[in-house]
């Protein structure tokens, strides 16, 4: 259930980047494959338009309106994609509970993460604080997403 939980902190970071990690590792065989969600990540389909909508977020959030991560839309989207990633992290049977772990998990992210990303903008910028999030965000949710 630990990987519910972090790639739920995952997502309150980045609300498509655990739909993008979870397609990467079905497509290589490395989710597990008993769960719903782990088959549904393995569609082309699925994959591909996930991967599309990490990359259109990670490109998006370096703009100056960029809303905060905690606004409706933002949070129930984090809250999606946490929920899924953590009932396809989950033990067979045990999806319902890794659901709401990782829907726990990215509410709590999504809030101590705007904190840290505000103290660190007014220190090193908008952009270069992206950036290094990103690096950070997308290495944690392959590393979940990969490990068997």
């Amino acid at each position: 259930m630990l990987r519910s939980i972090l790639m739920g902190m995952v997502a309150g970071q980045r609300s498509m980047t655990p739909l993008a990690a979870l397609a990467a590792a079905a497509q290589r065989g490395t989710l597990p494959h008993e769960t719903p969600g782990g088959r549904l990540m393995e569609h082309p389909v699925i994959a591909a338009g996930g991967v599309a909508m990490a990359a259109a977020e990670i490109a998006g959030d370096k703009m100056k309106s960029a809303p905060d991560r905690t606004v409706f839309l933002g949070l129930l989207a984090r809250t999606i994609t946490g929920g899924l990633a953590g009932a396809a992290l989950a033990p067979p049977r045990r999806g319902l509970e890794g659901a709401a772990l990782g829907i726990g998990a990215a509410v709590a992210s999504s809030y101590c993460g705007l904190a840290a990303r505000k103290w660190a903008m007014q220190r090193w910028g908008q952009t270069t604080t992206g950036f290094v999030e990103d690096a950070i965000v997308l290495s944690a949710a392959n590393m979940i997403a990969n490990k068997k």
